[in-house]
């Protein structure tokens, strides 16, 4: 398996498909991941057309177990933030 792409990376990439310099690049990724971060801590949802949905969901106090020890405690009531991913990627990955 090959290594993740670097932001480097794709900030170089997004520029060379923009036709744009690496700046103006970096600048727009930064913008997307400021607004996915904004729009899913509070708690709302963003979809991101072919990649797929960014969602931040509420999990309820539950009962957990310490593998090491076996111990058994409650976990308080969290936040989880869950991607769901589009079909055509799926698609294009599996096709």
């Amino acid at each position: 398996m090959s290594k993740p792409m670097t932001k480097t990376q794709l900030v170089a990439t997004l520029a060379e498909e923009m036709g744009s310099d690496k700046k103006s690049a970096a600048s727009a990724l930064d913008a997307i991941a400021a607004v996915v971060t904004r729009e899913v801590a509070a708690g709302g949802a963003v979809t991101l057309p072919g990649i797929g949905k960014v969602v931040c969901r509420a999990r309820p106090e539950r009962q957990v177990r310490n593998p090491a020890t076996g111990e058994t405690m409650m976990k308080a009531a969290d936040k989880v933030v869950k991607v769901s991913i589009a079909k055509a990627l799926k698609d294009s990955v599996n096709g």
